[in-house]
């Protein structure tokens, strides 16, 4: 399973979210799975904000090698499952053909009991990062509870 994450420059959330989940990934031993993110608006190539690079590396996540890169149509076809920061990002993920494999984080991972969108730190203080960081470990970490239970549950006759 590709799991893809998008916000709007894939400089600040997506990918946090993406460090966290390929640490989640690899802590929980989950086989198969694997994790990316891009930007709507994202300026291929830039680097990930000091805020996201500060917050990571206090989680001993390595944000250095990122490089953003703007959503594509291939890049929705190369992904079995897209979950969106907000709104709009989920709109452009329908526009660009994948409306049938994206949710909202938010919902994906409290199962339709949320529709918030993740708060977007950018411009924002150390502290802000901070919390924007608590906030997608929750969710990341309920979000890949859901894929486990869901593997489980296609497994199990």
């Amino acid at each position: 399973m590709h799991l893809l994450f998008v916000c709007t420059g894939n400089t600040c959330r997506s990918p946090l979210a993406e460090a966290i989940a390929r640490h989640e990934i690899a802590k929980r031993g989950l086989d198969g799975v694997t994790v990316a993110s891009a930007g709507t608006s994202a300026w291929d190539g830039a680097p990930a904000s000091d805020g996201a690079l500060l917050v990571a590396m206090e989680h001993g996540l390595e944000l250095g090698a990122h490089q953003a890169r703007m959503l594509t149509p291939g890049i929705v076809e190369q992904a079995d499952v897209i979950l969106t920061m907000g709104p709009s990002h989920l709109e452009r993920v329908h526009v660009l053909g994948g409306a049938a494999r994206a949710q909202q984080l938010t919902t994906f991972a409290s199962r339709g009991a949320s529709q918030e969108a993740v708060s977007d730190p950018f411009g924002g203080d150390l502290a802000v990062y901070r919390r924007t960081f608590a906030e997608l470990s929750t969710l990341v970490g309920a979000a890949l509870d859901r894929f486990e239970s869901d593997r489980v549950g296609r497994t199990t006759p």
